[in-house]
């Protein structure tokens, strides 16, 4: 909307519009000044040889003459750039626009209106919704647009373009956010006139207007309009000699031709035939939706691999928006709780995600989705709830659409979508549409929502996985920091009595690079495999080195009670197990150490013996045995044995000790079993026997005795 034209209004309505406000407003507008100086020094007005300046030339025109000067040349500029206007006869049109305007301020003025220029300003638009659908449609609505201004006319328009003339002119004079009734007369110029009798003057002054204007001939017709004002039986002819009068004068002032303008035809309004068979109309229109639809669907998952959730959701409005002449859109998503509805915020709508709707307190965007059904809100001089005049208030409409997201069995949210009163019969029509797409928002958001809560349980099972290792390895680090502490003693001893220490510092050396390999565990998948002992892709393991290495931790220490007895039971050609030598010896590390603690109050013995090859479900295994005579393990510990539980031991990392030996066994794909009694405890492994392992040969006891 032109700027002058604007503040013009603005002065109108707040009712000091003087010559000097008047002719501040002309000169900030270049165009406006030179057509006042046109119109001032043009054989009408112009009495003298001298030029006029501007403020002497508007001395000369006059306060009405210049209102009606701004009022009409700004319209015209504006929709004379119409698309498809510069190809059709717009005289007759114009005409008749120009024969209201002076209609409706004429009849203004005689019912004491307080605002003459606005009821001519709302005569001059009263018909601009036909240039509005001639700019949209131009193929199927030329004919239509030189068709006599009737009710036939307005029947063919919704039947063909599902909106009127009058409709599409409100809705474009809407969005001049005018504070007055122009957009309300220009909508109900073609109302019945007991419809109107008590709405507002404007509205009653525009539809005498446009009756005098477009059915002069119909006396039925000009009696009831005249009625509405309570103007004479004369002054319909007084009023249009006036009007032609003025319209020639203010035709030339404009610059407008209307020569030929009422020789043009002007014919009855013109529909195509509707089909002869409903149901095929019905039924294309299904499978266009369908198809749209189905686009949408595709586009939804799209746009869920590309943007995520906030990208989904910002699509959903947009398509909305697009696809049911929505002037916004927002989402309303069902909190983890189920008991409120709570604003998506999107790119252009962050205030809503502070917007919250309790389901249980009822109004009418809960009860879409309690009820699963659409919703459909107008104010209509009924009390709304409080969260329904926000959100008109925050889409800027008069009316919502309420569109519930549901998926199965569960209702995801809420679409809302706000729109013009008038829209919303067209909205009802469109239900199953609505519906359609509703269903394919609710899919993709469904499917949005389980990946994300998907993603959540995943870094909840890493994050669990990672503090149960660190765990573990806190665990198994204690061995090995044992291990050195009891040597740096038995090193600080000999050290003292000046004997060798080689051995010693070898095992010392050994211990910490196991605390560094069991530490950098942690930022491994899985445990390094060392390829010293590799063969052909298989690692392997000697057991009888391994059972040597851990003895040779124990054997120079204070950590087995002199009470304690260790014997060793190997053969000769002990064999080898796949699987890394490591992991054998942190499981009999921690057996061991375990039977230690368990004899350390009474003293027995701990066996650690190699029974040879065991056939089972067909496939070889070596049999290790850890046994000790200890008083033995209760049921219930028995029970629950390898299995991370509370453990009588101080420390927080105590209990973990037989899980771990557990894991580790699962780890090299062997099978672990416990036997306890009264007479002791023993911890029978077996280990996959590596490829071309023969039988082993029987071999003496061997002896570790009181350290």
């Amino acid at each position: 909307m032109p700027q002058i034209l604007i503040k013009l209004l603005a002065h109108l309505q707040a009712d000091d519009l003087g010559m000097p406000e008047l002719a501040a407003l002309v000169a900030k507008d270049a165009g406006m000044t030179g057509k006042i100086l046109a119109v001032a020094t043009s054989s009408a007005y112009h009495r003298n040889s001298r030029q006029p300046n501007l403020e002497q030339a508007m001395v000369a025109l006059g306060t009405d003459m210049i209102k009606t000067l701004v009022i009409s040349d700004s319209v015209f500029q504006t929709f004379n750039s119409f698309p498809n206007s510069g190809a059709t006869d717009l005289r007759a049109f114009w005409k008749n626009s120009l024969m209201a305007a002076v209609l409706a301020r004429e009849v203004a003025r005689r019912i004491d209106y307080a605002q003459p220029e606005e009821a001519y300003l709302a005569g001059l638009l009263h018909n601009v919704g036909r240039l509005a659908l001639l700019a949209t449609a131009p193929k199927e609505y030329a004919f239509n647009f030189t068709a006599l201004d009737d009710e036939d006319l307005c029947a063919v328009e919704q039947r063909t373009l599902q909106i009127t003339h009058a409709e599409a002119g409100a809705w474009l004079i809407e969005r001049w956010q005018l504070d007055s009734f122009l957009a309300d007369s220009v909508l109900y110029h073609h109302e019945p006139s007991e419809r109107l009798e008590a709405a507002h003057p404007l509205i009653r002054i525009v539809r005498v207007a446009h009756v005098l204007s477009s059915h002069a001939n119909d006396e039925a017709l000009v009696d009831e309009a005249r009625g509405l004002c309570g103007l004479d039986p004369d002054a319909p002819d007084e009023l249009l000699g006036l009007a032609a009068r003025q319209v020639e004068k203010a035709a030339i002032h404009l610059g407008i031709d209307l020569a030929g303008a009422d020789d043009l035809p002007v014919p009855a309004a013109f529909a195509p035939p509707p089909p002869v068979d409903p149901v095929q109309q019905r039924l294309s229109e299904e499978v266009r939706n369908l198809v749209l639809v189905s686009e949408v669907g595709q586009m939804f998952t799209r746009q869920q691999g590309n943007g995520g959730e906030s990208g989904l959701l910002e699509a959903m409005t947009r398509s909305a928006r697009i696809l049911f002449d929505f002037e916004n859109a927002v989402v309303l998503l069902e909190n983890p709780t189920g008991q409120a509805l709570v604003g998506a915020p999107t790119v252009n709508q962050q205030r809503i995600a502070e917007f919250t709707i309790p389901l249980a307190k009822g109004g009418a965007v809960a009860q879409a989705a309690l009820d699963r059904k659409l919703g459909f809100i107008r104010r209509d001089g009924r009390p709304l709830g409080l969260a329904e005049e926000q959100l008109l208030r925050m889409l800027g409409t008069e009316s919502l659409v309420c569109l519930p997201l549901v998926a199965g069995a569960r209702c995801l949210g809420v679409l809302v979508g706000g729109v013009a009163g008038w829209q919303l019969p067209a909205c009802q029509k469109r239900e199953r549409f609505l519906q359609a797409f509703g269903a394919q928002a609710a899919g993709a958001l469904e499917t949005a929502l389980s990946e994300r809560g998907h993603a959540r349980r995943q870094l909840a099972h890493v994050a669990e996985e990672y503090r149960e290792a660190s765990r573990r390895v806190v665990h198994e680090v204690n061995n090995p920091l044992s291990i050195i502490k009891n040597y740096l003693s038995v090193l600080d001893s000999k050290l003292e009595r000046q004997e060798p220490v080689s051995a010693e510092l070898s095992i010392l050396n050994e211990e910490i690079d196991r605390v560094g390999q069991l530490v950098g565990s942690l930022t491994q998948i899985q445990p390094a495999i060392a390829t010293a002992n590799i063969e052909g892709g298989v690692p392997a393991a000697d057991v009888a080195k391994v059972v040597d290495d851990v003895l040779r931790l124990f054997r120079t220490t204070n950590f087995v009670p002199s009470n304690v007895e260790i014997v060793v039971s190997m053969p000769d050609d002990a064999g080898r197990i796949e699987g890394d030598p490591d992991i054998l010896k942190q499981i009999l590390v921690n057996l061991v150490k375990n039977a230690i603690e368990a004899l350390s109050a009474s003293g027995g013995r701990i066996e650690i013996a190699n029974r040879g090859h065991v056939n089972r479900e067909r496939r070889l295994y070596l049999e290790l045995v850890v046994s000790d005579t200890g008083p033995g393990l209760s049921r219930d510990v028995l029970a629950n044995l390898f299995s991370a539980v509370k453990s009588t031991k101080e420390g927080p990392h105590h209990g973990l000790g037989l899980s771990i030996v557990h894991s580790l066994v699962k780890k090299l794909n062997g099978h672990i079993a416990c036997r306890s009694g009264t007479t002791g405890t023993s911890f029978e492994i077996l280990l996959p026997a590596h490829a071309g392992a023969g039988a082993p040969a029987a071999s003496p006891v061997r002896a570790l005795g009181s350290v």
